[in-house]
């Protein structure tokens, strides 16, 4: 097992190379009593803003508009916490991958719930999309154990973009609605149809990740210990 205090971060989204610039600028220009600890509860809180911003959407779809708005915060919390740490020089490796992980699991069930509660998505698939997400972040915990490489991003995509994602479908579903569609003999409304793919997509990249690094991880075990 790797030691999780000297694992390599590997994030190669489609947003990364301008999202890392910005960050490093806004860490830069916060005020000194702003901590890692604060950003990620600012996170927690962006995660809170898209729950009741799902869920007050029965009252009016204009609450799309909150929900979008806690995606910004939560990203503004959860991707600034580490960066100002690595440019203070603060880190806290071991300290710092428990809270920030199982913080990232709490937000992503008020994100999903949220969502499930919402009048756009049916909760069975909410459920199913959190389930598919939880599945791979494992997936990346255990790879991060085994190989002490930290991968957060599948075929471009990343959290950033995920948010990104579901900015537009908010922005989607407000303008033109949520009209049912029917395909493949199966009728379901637009954000039903969004949710979906992204179920088929997140354990695609699971099951597809989880053979190639089992047979990966089998080389190794069978080539043995390296010599001496």
């Amino acid at each position: 097992m790797k030691d999780i205090r000297e694992h390599k971060r590997v994030i190669d989204t489609i947003t990364g190379p301008t999202e890392r610039r910005v960050l490093k600028w806004l860490a830069l220009r916060m005020p000194a009593w702003m901590n890692p600890d604060i950003l990620t509860g600012i996170g927690v809180a962006g995660s809170l803003i898209i729950f009741f911003g799902y869920w007050l959407c029965v009252y009016h779809p204009s609450f799309l508009w909150l929900a979008s708005f806690g995606f910004i915060v939560n990203w503004f919390g959860d991707s600034l916490d580490g960066t100002l740490a690595r440019v203070r020089k603060i880190e806290r490796p071991l300290y710092g991958f428990f809270i920030d992980h199982t913080v990232d699991a709490v937000n992503e069930a008020m994100v999903f719930l949220g969502l499930g509660l919402s009048p756009y998505v049916r909760f069975d698939l909410a459920a199913l999309a959190l389930i598919g997400y939880l599945m791979l972040s494992v997936l990346v915990y255990i790879r991060t154990c085994v190989r002490g490489e930290f991968v957060i991003s599948y075929v471009g995509l990343g959290p950033t973009e995920a948010r990104l994602i579901a900015i537009g479908a908010n922005s989607l579903i407000f303008f033109v609605g949520n009209p049912s569609i029917s395909l493949f003999r199966f009728t379901a409304t637009v954000y039903d149809w969004i949710v979906g793919a992204v179920i088929v997509l997140l354990f695609v990249i699971f099951i597809v990740t989880l053979i190639k690094h089992a047979r990966e991880l089998a080389s190794l075990d069978q080539a043995g210990p390296p010599s001496v």
